[in-house]
């Protein structure tokens, strides 16, 4: 509009004006990603995709690539093939986690309907759909403010942090830049503790047996990034810290441990696998685990805690065990992200 004696008169725009919708607004919800399938093709491009992340793998490229290209390359993505056909869904010939984010926005599109002016969208740090193509759909419905929602309760460099380098990367390909907003991380939000430890009383209460330990199992890290200052592993103690709290719980009731770990350098500690070994021997005969640092079930949540964790407990000695899902597109999960997204629109709606 152009101002004209006091009041506002229209823009007269040539003929040849291309058409800009510039009323709405995005929010999109990111995760870590997925491979396309289970065959070594399509596993080899997402695992090619994700270890060439500087931010997850920090050693000196004239290390890394030899070894990424030379040897995992070509041995990992028959593998991890394996493990994914296990929890893959075969109805919607996809990863669990694609099944669960895909949901995740559809719920929170329809909880945000009053508002005509959101669009809900998303998209995976590695794989499809990517956040780019996430962006350009947002882009194009003339959603020219941006929410971006990483879907990492706990900050890290190889999570958070790689995610609003890939977003912000989209961005400076775009001539109409939106403006743009990130949703921070929420370890310690009470609605994210609150909905944790509702999911694990509901759990618990569907048992016939009662679990002697609950193991908190968050994705790992190298030793050495949080020594260069990644908060991740405070933030995780944090949650955990928290959430004992909320179920008035003692400290050997409710541990913190990492899984997930890769490569020959230490890493986070203690280790999940060796803690369920180490509470199978020392006599407990019945633990669960849970993931709070997950949003959504995916391989690290469903073989390697659900499947692979359970056989290491009962094969030391351990009788009872169970894996408390992740929030998934519950009502406790989904009432989470709403709540932080009606918090961080805030101004713009």
């Amino acid at each position: 509009m152009a101002i004209s004696g006091g009041g506002l008169a229209a823009v007269r725009k040539p003929e040849d004006h291309p058409r800009i919708e510039t009323s709405k607004i995005g929010v999109l919800l990111v995760n870590l990603g997925t491979p396309d399938g289970t065959d070594k093709t399509s596993m080899r491009r997402y695992l090619k995709e994700f270890l060439s992340d500087k931010r997850v793998i920090e050693w000196p490229r004239a290390i890394w690539l030899p070894v990424l290209y030379g040897i995992v390359l070509n041995t990992r993505p028959k593998k991890s093939g394996a493990l994914y056909d296990k929890i893959w869904n075969r109805e919607r010939n996809e990863s669990p986690l694609r099944t669960y984010t895909r949901s995740q926005g559809e719920k929170l599109g329809a909880a945000l309907a009053s508002y005509p002016e959101i669009i809900v969208d998303w998209g995976m740090r590695y794989g499809q759909p990517s956040i780019e193509q996430a962006l350009e759909r947002l882009d194009s419905a003339g959603c020219k403010r941006v929410l971006m929602f990483p879907l990492y309760p706990q900050y890290s460099a190889t999570t958070t942090a790689t995610v609003n380098d890939k977003f912000f990367e989209a961005l400076i390909k775009m001539r109409y830049m939106p403006a743009t907003r990130t949703v921070p991380s929420y370890q310690d939000e009470a609605v994210y503790i609150d909905a944790l430890a509702t999911s694990i009383e509901k759990h618990y209460a569907a048992l016939d047996f009662e679990p002697e330990v609950l193991i908190a199992s968050y994705h790992g890290i190298p030793q050495s990034y949080f020594n260069r200052g990644d908060p991740y592993p405070c933030h995780c103690w944090k949650t955990t810290r928290l959430l004992r709290e909320r179920l008035g719980w003692s400290e050997d009731k409710l541990i913190t441990c990492f899984q997930s770990r890769f490569g020959p350098e230490e890493w986070m500690q203690p280790y999940t696998d060796k803690t369920l070994e180490k509470l199978a021997k020392d006599g407990v005969k019945s633990v669960a685990v849970f993931n709070p640092g997950f949003v959504s079930d995916c391989l690290e949540t469903l073989e390697e805690i659900a499947g692979e964790g359970a056989e290491i407990f009962r094969h030391n000695g351990g009788v009872n065990f169970t894996h408390v899902p992740c929030l998934n597109d519950s009502g406790e999960g989904m009432k989470v992200i709403e709540e932080l997204v009606r918090r961080e629109l805030q101004g713009w709606i």
